[in-house]
């Protein structure tokens, strides 16, 4: 089952299977770095939904709504932030350099 990273509820992750379109957008969201294999995840929505806020290969991007629909992901899966730290897949949520939970904030 594949979703899109729009569809995504704050918290969960997913790995990308793919980035829809070969248009300007498509390719910088490829070079930020929204490429098969690597795993975002989804951290907040602004109030009225839009842009979303996720994390991907340590950095923190702000995506419009018609962008995070041109993600599609793996199903998602919940957070286990010390594997997929340990695993390379997720940087940015090890010990030495953890990311502040909007969530739990």
């Amino acid at each position: 089952m594949t979703t899109t990273l729009d569809q995504l509820r704050p918290g969960q992750s997913g790995e990308i299977a793919r980035v829809e379109g070969c248009d300007g957008i498509s390719c910088r969201l490829r070079e930020m770095g929204f490429v098969p294999g690597e795993v975002v995840r989804f951290l907040t929505a602004a109030p009225l939904g839009d842009p979303l806020n996720c994390i991907i290969q340590g950095s923190r991007v702000a995506l419009r709504g018609r962008e995070a629909r041109r993600i599609s992901l793996v199903s998602p899966v919940p957070v286990d932030a010390p594997a997929l730290a340990a695993s390379g897949k997720l940087q940015g949520l090890s010990e030495k350099h953890p990311t502040v939970d909007p969530i739990a904030v």
